[in-house]
């Protein structure tokens, strides 16, 4: 079954700061079906959800609230006021650092995915790239996810080849069972190995991010291994080489000229 298409707002966060509500409504003018906030721009949830539901679009995931060890009362309650049974968690590059920090990391998880799952909600983790990464040869975020199991996964595909260095397609599939919720982005990827490329002990990244169908991502090929699990696809570019509204739109096309996602257009 086609997946409806939703962008993650923290694309479109520039202009966000401008109009927020200008931007919910060129992204229905698009013809997304869903949106995936990162932030809601001093609304109400209430607010929030009364303007999406005007606009015809859905919420199917957010990143807020975004879960933290520390803030987990606060975060069911803002879950709670915007409808979500699913709350999302994510970490820094000096979280997968090593194996001590792994394993702290998995601890701190599972603490939250206890406290969530008690209280009727399920924890799921969005990744960058360093999570996978190699230790002794192993996929960082393989070895993370032994140690937690319980944990459900929102899979960024591209961030999943590591900087070129991963097969996403097997990526998806390693870890097939246990994603909710899947992003896609595109572009070209490179890491740079001289000179004091190393920021605390993790390999500086250069990425160029484009529209969906414009990079080497193999879209096609991750969109057949999509689990049943998986409601929506959601389009994220943290940055693009053109205008953002205009890689939105062009990925919106991209995505559903192709019969790879359903929009409302």
């Amino acid at each position: 079954m086609t997946k409806p298409i939703s962008v993650q707002l923290y694309s479109l966060r520039e202009l966000a700061k401008q109009d927020f509500v200008s931007v919910l409504k060129k992204v229905a003018d698009i013809g997304y079906v869903g949106v995936e906030p990162a932030g809601l721009w001093d609304l109400q949830p209430k607010e929030f959800l009364k303007i999406i539901e005007d606009l015809g679009l859905k919420m199917f995931s957010s990143h807020t609230p975004w879960a933290r060890i520390n803030n987990l009362d606060e975060t069911m309650e803002t879950a709670s006021a915007l409808g979500l049974k699913k709350i999302v968690c994510g970490y820094g590059a000096d979280d997968f650092k090593d194996m001590d920090s792994i394993k702290k990391t998995a601890e701190n998880t599972c603490i939250m995915q206890e406290k969530l799952a008690q209280n009727g909600f399920t924890l799921f983790q969005h990744n960058h790239d360093f999570e996978f990464q190699r230790l002794d040869g192993r996929i960082k975020y393989e070895i993370y996810r032994e140690l937690c199991p319980k944990v459900k996964y929102q899979m960024d595909c591209f961030w999943s080849t590591g900087l070129g260095k991963e097969d996403p397609v097997e990526m998806l599939k390693l870890f097939k069972d246990d994603i909710v919720s899947i992003h896609m982005k595109d572009g070209f990827s490179e890491q740079k190995v001289s000179g004091n490329d190393m920021v605390n002990g993790i390999l500086e990244r250069k990425v160029d991010l484009m529209p969906l169908g414009t990079g080497t991502l193999p879209i096609k090929d991750l969109v057949k291994e999509i689990p049943e699990a998986v409601d929506t696809i959601i389009v994220e570019l943290d940055f693009c080489n053109i205008d953002m509204l205009t890689a939105i739109e062009q990925s919106y096309k991209y995505m559903t000229e192709n019969g790879l996602a359903k929009g409302n257009k």
